[in-house]
């Protein structure tokens, strides 16, 4: 016998990391880490891009857990999982828009807005382009490509006709660039406008890819 399955809205704590000055900012760079990792060390990742008039943010995924490296255990988090799937996308892209209008509240004027998503973040940062209150100047997926299951109508009007970089090192062990040249074609044949940008690596963010966004 299987029991009814029931759902209720809780209050919890999350947190995001912020690099650079609030005070001054005329962009923001909203940066959301892969699975597993934490966003205060995923931050770092960013670090290069930190300038005058920059803010960057990472908020860090819903659900932590221990994840097994090298025969030690750690503590990562994750933004969704398969089970339940529905309930937590709503969830994040709702966190996501109260993150970014805690942040971008009463800066004024409205900053530029960039989103950059990494491995399961890049799927994370798809559905908040689409889904949530904010429309990005630029998306940015490092590692990762647009979920299969979005749908694309959606996302050309979250986007509102800015652009998506797909960025995917040449050695990446999960993401062929192959299928990002697959992916471009989708893309580009439902009206988005789709780049890519391919370096000599693996599954990260490149330093110098994003010194040359930065």
């Amino acid at each position: 016998m299987t029991g009814t399955v029931r759902r209720i809205k809780v209050t919890r704590t999350a947190r995001y990391y912020v690099l650079g000055e609030r005070d001054g900012a005329v962009e923001v760079w909203f940066v959301l880490h892969g699975y597993s990792q934490l966003a205060g060390t995923f931050a770092k990742w960013f670090e290069p891009a930190v300038k005058p008039g920059r803010l960057i943010v990472a908020p860090e995924g819903l659900s932590r857990a221990y994840f097994e490296e090298s025969g030690a255990r750690r503590v990562g988090a994750s933004w969704m999982t398969k089970e339940d799937r529905e309930a937590e996308i709503v969830d994040y892209v709702g966190y996501l828009d109260d993150v970014a209008d805690e942040v971008l509240g009463d800066l004024p004027p409205r900053p530029r807005l960039e989103v950059h998503g990494f491995s399961q973040g890049a799927a994370t940062a798809s559905r908040w382009a689409a889904m949530g209150r904010y429309s990005p100047n630029r998306l940015v997926l490092w590692g990762g490509t647009v979920p299969p299951d979005l749908e694309l109508e959606r996302l050309k009007r979250g986007l509102a006709e800015n652009p998506i970089i797909i960025v995917v090192g040449n050695r990446d062990q999960f993401v062929p660039v192959a299928q990002v040249e697959t992916e471009q074609v989708r893309l580009l044949d439902a009206g988005l406008h789709a780049e890519i940008r391919v370096f000599d690596g693996g599954h990260r963010v490149d330093e110098r890819v994003l010194g040359e966004m930065a």
